[in-house]
């Protein structure tokens, strides 16, 4: 979910005063403006502005519904509730849109699974994975001791007018483009090496695929990296978390700033006694591994992540992120550890090629239901570290039994949940967002509620979501015991 991840369609909330007066979306999004990034507009701004413009409202919903493969997959129901935001000119409900939980935003693809299949049917490309000039069928050796000839960045079709001062998509990271030459190459390759012993459900195995570097050969990703490691390169795996940018929208030069919002199922403690706790939004993370390559011959940025492209693939990391997005990196691996990730990587790469192979109907390549980019993450997170700090994961795990890597199933099968109601861990909440400092935070509104919901986290006094059938058999039971009690203090005066 972030840069590569560009949207194509988008639901809603709005939190609402109680009988005492206290700061709602609006006035706590009014008082905390000032932290907005310079250059950086919300998009219900742009669309307050917008909106009047004869057509385009039309246009910009057709872009969501459009069935782009670089879309938000966006169930029926999202999309009508989204649509209802932008007619009814709800710009507060589009500032915290959709507010639901992972449940409830499970439970409309479960119901729209049908439909999506048929927005997004099978066909195209099945295996999903980018391997330039590489063939699966054919053998082959290629040497990285000389540099590459691929193109240099170009932001063709990744950058689009569309028109009224408004552009979609994010163009060149000044210090991360000049290597993409290298950085596709070595992309490619890391994901032509994942795929040396793959073995598809229908079909042959696929023809051996060789690298060469300082004299060595690697036929496996993580050969590659020992390769790099010995030839003076060093090689660093960070877990970076971001905030997923689902918009990826440009208006009259300014970033225009688009999360999309959960409710994390916690409260947020009220500030004074005659407040009311509020639920807990979070905008949605994008989470992801990210290679970083310096040394004599190869300098090069690659990440791995499972997009809404529906691709789970070895990708060149240069264009350049909104400000508002933040950027934390939760664990960095080297030496034998970043071999090991990368092991682990290019395991799970496969098993999602095989599982494309094997179930090409699945809506948007199966992303949300074969997880979201964090879940990957959050499986090897798991592995190394023996926990996991990532929400939410969406993957049915299912699917990953069906197919023959048995560590894949096991990693994936160790996470948490989200998808089936249960509340996810605070640890796994704050570990999600994109820095650990809450006063960098500069979404409109949620420093506070961050702020104040860890305070009570770390006091033991956390609030969660009212379970209303918990609270009424709570009642009974005390109105029960108010009355028996009340019964025998009434027989004791009869006595006396």
């Amino acid at each position: 979910m972030r840069r590569a991840l560009q949207l194509l369609r988008l639901s809603p909330l709005l939190l609402v005063a109680g009988c005492f007066h206290h700061a709602g979306t609006s006035e706590r999004i009014a008082r905390d403006m000032g932290v907005v990034p310079q250059n950086t507009v919300l998009l219900s701004q742009m669309m307050r502005e917008l909106s009047a413009e004869p057509g385009f409202t039309e246009q910009l919903l057709q872009q969501f519904d459009s069935g782009s493969k670089n879309g938000l997959p966006f169930t029926p129901e999202l999309f009508d509730t989204f649509r209802k935001i932008i007619l009814g000119k709800d710009w507060q409900g589009l500032d915290r849109f959709p507010g639901w939980t992972i449940h409830r935003v499970t439970q409309t693809v479960n119901a729209g699974q049908g439909v999506l299949s048929k927005i997004s049917p099978p066909g195209g490309d099945v295996l999903k994975v980018d391997l330039g000039e590489y063939k699966l069928d054919v053998p082959g050796t290629v040497s990285l001791d000389k540099p590459s000839t691929l193109p240099g960045f170009s932001d063709k079709g990744l950058v689009t007018p569309l028109g009224h001062d408004v552009v979609h998509g994010d163009g060149a990271d000044p210090d991360l483009a000049p290597m993409h030459s290298e950085s596709a190459r070595l992309a490619e390759v890391l994901n032509r090496l994942s795929l040396n012993s793959f073995n598809p459900p229908q079909g042959k195995a696929t023809a051996p695929f060789t690298v060469e570097l300082g004299g060595t050969k690697a036929t496996a990703p993580e050969q590659l990296i020992v390769a790099l490691q010995q030839t003076g390169h060093t090689v660093t795996v960070g877990d970076a978390r971001y905030f997923a940018n689902f918009g990826h929208f440009h208006y009259k030069g300014q970033d225009v700033e688009m999360p999309f919002w959960l409710d994390t199922g916690l409260r947020v403690p009220p500030g004074h006694p005659w407040q009311r706790s509020r639920k807990y939004l979070i905008p949605v993370s994008h989470a992801e591994y990210e290679w970083v390559v310096r040394g004599p011959k190869i300098n090069a940025d690659v990440t791995f992540y499972f997009g809404i492209d529906g691709h789970a693939e070895f990708r060149t990391n240069d264009q350049l992120n909104q400000a508002w997005v933040l950027k934390r990196v939760a664990h960095e691996y080297t030496n034998a550890q970043a071999v090991e990730v990368t092991r682990l990587t290019g395991s799970v790469l496969r098993a999602y090629a095989y599982l494309h192979t094997a179930h090409p109907a699945l809506p948007f390549g199966g992303y949300y239901t074969l997880g979201v980019c964090q879940d990957v993450v959050a499986a090897i997170e798991q592995k190394m570290t023996g926990k996991t700090t990532i929400f939410p994961n969406t993957a049915d795990t299912k699917y990953f039994h069906d197919q023959p890597d048995a560590e894949v199933f096991q990693l994936m099968n160790a996470i948490p949940k989200d998808t089936e109601g249960k509340p996810p861990a605070p640890e796994r909440i704050f570990g999600s967002l994109p820095t650990s400092d809450f006063g960098k935070l500069t979404v409109p509104g949620l420093r506070e509620d961050t702020e104040r919901t860890y305070d009570a986290w770390q006091r033991g006094h956390l609030y969660r979501r009212r379970n209303l059938g918990r609270w009424i058999s709570y009642g009974g039971i005390v109105l029960a015991t108010i009355v028996v009690a009340a019964l025998a203090i009434s027989r004791r005066r009869r006595a006396a």
